[in-house]
């Protein structure tokens, strides 16, 4: 099965596939329906993913993915050593193809030291020679919402389409953990929660101010009668405390004090939910929670959420979007955006729900 790169793979006559996962939550959300696509042109398969720790309860309610496998590193599987172990271990699970999510040569060095015959992705950084079926990342697809750049991948390699939306349904076990998580903040399980991830990975630049989510987080609470949550890794918990000290009302929070798996079966009760451009803004549109996504340095047509209950508030400004992680400039892509845009937004959501 070994081809040049115009070859499709035959899926309908795997067994055993190795997917590597991207690394990061927003990311993984949208490769869900490439996931997807995989398993339709793959039904007799069984198919694992290789993901790093921070992602895997997110792939565990997948219900495209039969077994999560984790690649930790930093960790057993960090340094030359360790991923030679790795390969070695995927070399004994003798997985006929390898569709590489995840753009990193290392996942192409990976694959190849475990013997994989079959070792299919995009053909970046460098690792066209290590794949049997590159497919050429050109500059329109780098122009389009990620859920397409994964999508159009997996079907140069052959998959049918199996559509672009993105739903996610809790665990079985989401009730019983958002009940105890809850209940740790004194809060009801069936409080009816505002959800507020003010935090953003990639720097300051795709961050809302944060007096601004307590405003809106306190003239929300009192219109509708919401409960607020903060949601973000420990590295968000900094701001999230800001945004606690602004607002009027009290809010729980979550930032850095839970597992992935005990935020999202939080999240996932969340009648609203407000969120810069994240991780968790995805994970939200994608658990079809009405949610309104703050952009301002990054691009809504590449990154924006899915679900027809997300809205996008931005404002058009010259230098937006920059793809900056701080401004050099004076932030107007932000300043500009008020609580009055934000809450208006949100009232509309929750009135169209009703």
């Amino acid at each position: 099965m070994r081809a040049n790169g115009s070859e499709k793979i035959p899926f309908s006559s795997l067994e055993r596939i190795l997917l590597r996962g991207t690394n990061w939550i927003g990311d993984v959300v949208m490769t869900l329906p490439a996931i997807r696509a995989v398993r339709r042109s793959a039904p007799r398969a069984r198919i694992t993913i290789l993901v790093k720790p921070w992602v895997a309860d997110l792939l565990r309610i997948c219900p495209d993915v039969d077994e999560v496998m984790i690649y930790q590193s930093p960790g057993i599987h960090g340094g030359l050593q360790g991923k030679w172990h790795l390969a070695q271990a995927l070399k004994k699970r003798d997985f006929q193809a390898a569709v590489l999510l995840q753009n990193a040569i290392e996942a192409a060095i990976l694959a190849r030291l475990a013997g994989i015959p079959v070792r299919a992705g995009y053909d970046t950084d460098g690792r066209r020679l290590l794949l049997t079926h590159p497919v050429r990342r050109t500059k329109e697809i780098l122009k389009r919402h990620q859920i397409h750049y994964y999508v159009e991948m997996v079907g140069a390699l052959g998959c049918t389409d199996a559509g672009r939306d993105i739903r996610l349904s809790p665990g079985p076990n989401y009730g019983a953990i958002a009940k105890n998580v809850l209940g740790r903040y004194g809060m009801e399980e069936d409080a009816p929660l505002l959800g507020i991830a003010p935090g953003a990975t990639y720097g300051p630049a795709k961050m809302w101010l944060a007096d601004r989510f307590a405003l809106a987080a306190d003239r929300l609470a009192a219109d509708f009668g919401l409960r607020t949550v903060l949601f973000g890794s420990r590295a968000d918990r900094p701001v999230a405390e800001a945004v606690a000290r602004h607002g009027k009302t009290p809010m729980a929070n979550l930032a850095g004090a839970t597992t992935l798996e005990e935020a999202m079966a939080v999240l996932s009760r969340c009648r609203l939910f407000l969120s810069n451009d994240s991780g968790l803004m995805h994970l939200a549109g994608a658990f079809g929670i009405p949610l309104v996504a703050v952009f301002g340095s990054t691009n809504p047509m590449t990154t924006s959420p899915v679900g027809e209950k997300s809205v996008v508030v931005t404002k058009n400004v010259s230098c937006s979007p920059c793809l900056k992680k701080t401004c050099p400039t004076d932030f107007r892509c932000m300043e500009g955006i008020t609580v009055e845009d934000v809450c208006r937004a949100a009232a509309d959501l929750l009135a169209a729900k009703t």
